[in-house]
């Protein structure tokens, strides 16, 4: 375990991201470890306050992203200087950190880098604790009016819960991370409300009730919006409604991200209150798309990426399938094998699609044969050794009305989008 007493200043000073990237991988044995005194220790060190910031800590299974995303465009619209710290990032380690919509520099990256080991001294930290603090700490320094902070896993003792919160936000709650969150939705519902604070306000986007997200509200006398009572939405085939107890929005978009998530924001954007009326607000949602989120990257034939790795997101992935027009389909997939592969997939059979299966080089990579095994014997399937070689392999089949879906890990669709080089949204 490395720390000060082995490192000088002057050779960490000079150390570019890469390196310091590398320094954190081989501080700390383990890739997680739940807990905040470590983190809260170092955190007091830096001495960081955020008094001065309207703070949103946003947690969820999923939506985290995309609602902090669509949350970030509205800020900007109405001429609020914003911050956004959220995980993981798809190409560049940069991306984690955005202000104003802009990605922190490397340079950036680094000082607060310095600034966190410097504050250390001999604490431990995982990867993640460490590049938390670092992206807290540039979050902190840009002197911005509102903070968007998104939960890396759980909430509770997540990294990102050493900063309390003026609104809380919960967008989703089902089974991911078992091993750390638990095996219910109930213990799941559990940790994701560990971000609620006393008497702050909490945007419930997860529509489901679950009785620990009702006694968190309750220890916490906080103020509740749930999800379809206290505000609602509802799609047409052009656009979208939605409401609240105080007004309502008749003609808005059709978003590129989840309703259910854009329907959470708007709640959220009340709260800020936001000098944004139907018009601004329509903008935005037209213009919040996040890399990664059912992100086209090809025409003739066209393809789509998407980061979704559990039941929840892939059930949604597939209701977006289901809504496109193809002749023959190709599911490029990767995933990690401490997933719910079984579950994730199940669905995906009824769509007669080409399996195009491959491995992850990462340490908790499946193989193709892994997920094979999850798939029943009358899909058509391939097995090949990286994601990369799937996806070749899938566009060199596949015609100009065919459509290509890759999906089933970060770690797969950041290989796509660096082999394609299609870092940006179309």
């Amino acid at each position: 375990m490395t720390n000060l007493s082995s490192i000088q200043a002057s050779e960490y000073e000079a150390w570019s991201l890469n390196e310091w990237l590398d320094h954190l991988s081989a501080l700390h044995p383990k890739n997680i470890e739940m807990g905040l005194e470590r983190v809260a220790t170092v955190f007091k060190q830096l001495n960081i306050s955020f008094s001065k910031q309207t703070v949103v800590t946003v947690a969820g299974t999923n939506g985290k992203g995309t609602t902090c995303a669509f949350l970030e465009q509205a800020c900007l619209a109405a001429g609020k200087k914003v911050g956004v710290y959220s995980s993981p990032h798809l190409i560049q380690y940069t991306e984690r950190v955005r202000i104003n919509g802009i990605d922190g520099s490397e340079q950036a990256h680094c000082r607060a880098f310095q600034a966190v080991e410097r504050a250390r001294g001999d604490i431990p930290l995982t990867y993640f604790e460490f590049g938390t603090l670092a992206g807290l700490k540039l979050v902190h320094d840009a002197n911005v009016d509102i903070a968007l902070l998104e939960v890396g896993l759980g909430g509770r003792l997540d990294a990102v819960n050493v900063v309390s919160p003026n609104i809380a936000v919960i967008t989703s709650i089902d089974l991911d991370h078992q091993d750390w969150l638990g095996d219910t939705k109930e213990l799941v519902a559990a940790e994701k409300a560990g971000i609620m604070r006393d008497n702050i306000p909490v945007v419930l986007g997860e529509p489901v009730k679950y009785q620990a997200l009702l006694d968190a509200v309750s220890k916490h006398s906080a103020l509740a919006f749930w999800q379809r009572v206290d505000f609602d939405y509802q799609l047409a085939d052009d656009y979208m409604v939605w409401s609240n107890h105080q007004l309502s929005y008749a003609q808005l978009p059709i978003p590129h991200i989840p309703a259910q998530n854009v329907s959470t924001g708007l709640q959220v954007i009340q709260l800020l209150k936001l000098d944004l009326n139907e018009a601004d607000l329509a903008k935005v949602i037209t213009d919040t798309r996040l890399p990664g989120r059912c992100q086209y990257i090809g025409d003739s034939p066209a393809i789509m990426v998407d980061v979704a790795h559990n039941p929840h997101a892939t059930g949604y992935l597939l209701s977006q399938i289901r809504k496109l027009d193809y002749d023959r389909l190709y599911l490029v997939v990767g995933m990690l094998k401490d997933k719910d592969i079984r579950s994730s997939l199940a669905d995906f059979s009824n769509l007669n699609g080409h399996w195009m299966l491959g491995g992850l080089d990462v340490p908790r990579g499946a193989t193709a044969a892994d997920i094979k095994t999850v798939l029943g014997e009358q899909q058509k399937v391939l097995e090949f050794s990286t994601v990369c070689q799937a996806f070749e392999k899938a566009k060199a089949l596949a015609h100009e009305q065919d459509l290509i879906v890759v999906f089933g890990s970060f770690f797969t669709v950041s290989d796509i989008l660096k082999l394609s080089n299609k870092g940006n949204n179309e």
